[in-house]
C-alpha cells in the first residue's frame, strides 16, 4: 500500500462525474505487480488481490464486485478509507510493530545480541528493560499496563522468552523478538498459507489423524479413539514428498482441500477426568512436570488428536505413530507449539500452527506427576 501511494498509482480519480479518493486501477495494479516482480504473471497477480480483498484488505470502491477482475475498475485500500476491521489480534500485531520500528531505530537500544547458555540471541531485551522502556516512553502509563503488554505481545507470538520457559515479567529474564518486522516479504507468500477459516469449522484438528494402509489416490483418514472404536474422517493430507514434486512449499502440500461431513465427528468426549485451569497448571509447587517433545512428521501427519481450549490437552495418540514415539501421551497440556505460548489458544488455532509450520514440530506439554 505504502509502495503504491509513493508510486502515484493510489490517487483520487474521476469516473462518471464523481470523485473517488485514494484509489487505483485494477488493471495498472496488476501491471505493477508484473513490472515489479511481485508476481510472475497476470494469473498470479489477480490470485494475490483477490487474497488481499477476502481477507477485508481492499474492495471495490461501490462494493459492487466481491471478486477482483484485472479491468478498468477502482479498488482502494479499506485503511485508506476507514472500513479496516481493526480485531484484537490486529491490535496486537500492528502496536507489536509500531514498538519493534521505534526501538531499532533508536541510538543505544535494548534491542541487542545476548548470550544465554551459551547461545546467542538476536533482538533480546531484559524483561524489566522493556518495562522500564515502556514507561518512559509512554506507551504505557505504569509498571502494571507495561507488563499486560508484554503479556499481550507474547500470548500473540511477536516476543518470547528465549528458551520459551517464562512468561512476560518485570525482572532480569531475557526475552527477544519473535518476528522480525523488518524482513522483506513477497505478496506471493500469501499463496502459500492456508485458511484459517478452513481449520475452524473443522470438528476435529486434521494434522492429527492417521491414515490407515496409504494409497495415494484416498484421502480417508482414521483417528483411535480412547474406547479403540474407530471412525473415519476426511481431511487434508500432510506430505512430506511435495518438494519432490516441485512444490515450492517443502512442509505443505495446499492443493488438498479440507472436507469434514458433519456426521463423522470423533473424540467427541474429552479424556480429562476434570477440567484443569491455567492458573491450576502455572502455580507454584503445582503437580505438573513440563516436558519437551520432537516430533517428525511423516507421509500422512504427526499421530494425534488435540482438543480443548485454554488449556487444550492431547485427546488420543496413535501407537503406531511420531507423536508415541516421541513421548506424547493423552491428557498432557499442550503448552508450546514451535516455541509459541499457546495455553491461552484453542485447538484450531493450534491446529493452525501445526499445519502451517514445519514438518519437524516442537511442542512442550504439562505432564501430571501424580
Amino acid at each position: 500500500r505504502l509502495r503504491l501511494h509513493d508510486g502515484k498509482l493510489i490517487k483520487d480519480r474521476r469516473y462518471h462525474l464523481r470523485t473517488y479518493p485514494n484509489c487505483f486501477v485494477a488493471k495498472e495494479l496488476t501491471d505493477w505487480l508484473i513490472d515489479r516482480k511481485e508476481a510472475p504473471d497476470r494469473e498470479t497477480g489477480i490470485r494475490l488481490m483477490q487474497k488481499l480483498m477476502d481477507h477485508y484488505i481492499i474492495h471495490h470502491v461501490c462494493d459492487e464486485h466481491s471478486d477482483y477482475k484485472d479491468a478498468k475498475l477502482l479498488y482502494r485500500f479499506r485503511k485508506d478509507d476507514g472500513t479496516f476491521p481493526l480485531s484484537k489480534d490486529v491490535k496486537v500485531f500492528m502496536r507489536g510493530q509500531s514498538l519493534y520500528e521505534k526501538l531499532v531505530s533508536v541510538e543505544e537500544s535494548i534491542l541487542k545480541v545476548r548470550e544465554e547458555n551459551s547461545v546467542k540471541y538476536q533482538r533480546t531485551f531484559l524483561g524489566c528493560e522493556m518495562v522500564d522502556w515502556l514507561v518512559q516512553e509512554g506507551e504505557a502509563e505504569n509498571r502494571k499496563e507495561a507488563v499486560e503488554l508484554g503479556r499481550a505481545l507474547l500470548e500473540h507470538g511477536i516476543i518470547q522468552h528465549v528458551s520459551n520457559r517464562h512468561h512476560f515479567f518485570d525482572s532480569d529474564i531475557l526475552y527477544q523478538f519473535w518476528i522480525n518486522f523488518r524482513r522483506r516479504r513477497r505478496l506471493t507468500e500469501l499463496l502459500n498459507e492456508n485458511s484459517s477459516r478452513t481449520l475452524s469449522e473443522s470438528p476435529d484438528s486434521p494434522f492429527c489423524l492417521r491414515k490407515l494402509n496409504p494409497d495415494p489416490g484416498n484421502t480417508s483418514f482414521l483417528s483411535v479413539q480412547t474406547n479403540k472404536e474407530i471412525k473415519i474422517v476426511s481431511a487434508v493430507r500432510r506430505s512430506s514428498i511435495t518438494s519432490l514434486a516441485g512444490n515450492s512449499n517443502p512442509y505443505f502440500s495446499a492443493t488438498p482441500m479440507l472436507v469434514f461431513p458433519p456426521v463423522a465427528e470423533c473424540n467427541p468426549k474429552s479424556v480429562l477426568k476434570r477440567p484443569v485451569t491455567n492458573e491450576e497448571l502455572l502455580s507454584p509447587g503445582a503437580p505438573y512436570i513440563k516436558k519437551t517433545l520432537t516430533i517428525v512428521g511423516d507421509a500422512v501427519g504427526w499421530g494425534f488428536v488435540v482438543r480443548g481450549g485454554r488449556p487444550c490437552h492431547i485427546q488420543a495418540v496413535d501407537p503406531g505413530g511420531p507423536a508415541a514415539a516421541a513421548g506424547m501421551k493423552v491428557c498432557q497440556f499442550v503448552f508450546s507449539v514451535n516455541g509459541m505460548y499457546v495455553l491461552h489458544l484453542d485447538y484450531q488455532t493450534i491446529s493452525s500452527l501445526i499445519m502451517t509450520g514445519p514438518r519437524t514440530l516442537v511442542m512442550e506439554v504439562m505432564e501430571a506427576t501424580e
